[in-house]
């Protein structure tokens, strides 16, 4: 279990196992790596993220992750497994569920949908892009980073 407190205050906990949750997961993150490079999403106001969002009525936290992924990015992916989970402690706690994942397909970016649109970047640009979101900022973010970068194999394309 690792714990901190985010930007806005909030004391965050961060764990690599599957439960038992606290709360029950019901927001997704996908971390995708292909080619040596991490896919994001540029949303329009909080900047550079991983792509995720909200679990769906009626579908699995997979099909979310997978959905949201293809929603903000237009990339297809594969080999979608748990990760880790965190649990944010705002005045209405919630749990995001972050999953790994490998691509399928790349589809063109056409157009904005959910994203201004989407970037590949390294670990070392990921870390140091000017323009990240809040919680790409964090603790926890750069904690997932050094856990899922000790599996190098499972990124070898």
């Amino acid at each position: 279990m690792f714990t901190f407190i985010d930007e806005n205050g909030y004391k965050v906990v961060l764990r690599f196992d599957q439960g038992p949750f606290e709360i029950e997961p019901r927001h997704v993150l996908a971390l995708v790596q292909h080619q040596g490079k991490w896919l994001c999403a540029v949303h329009r106001v909080r900047g550079v993220e991983f792509p995720g969002g909200k679990q769906e009525e009626g579908e699995t936290l997979l099909q979310a992750a997978a959905r949201e992924v293809y929603e903000e990015t237009q990339v297809h992916i594969k080999d979608v497994e748990w990760f880790a989970y965190y649990v944010v402690h705002t005045e209405t706690p919630f749990c995001k569920a972050v999953f790994t994942a490998k691509v399928e397909d790349i589809e063109a970016f056409v157009g904005e949908y959910e994203t201004a649109g989407r970037l590949w970047l390294t670990t070392d640009e990921l870390l140091h892009h000017p323009n990240l979101s809040f919680y790409m900022r964090d603790a926890g973010m750069k904690k997932m980073l050094q856990e899922v970068n000790r599996d190098e194999e499972r990124w070898n394309d």
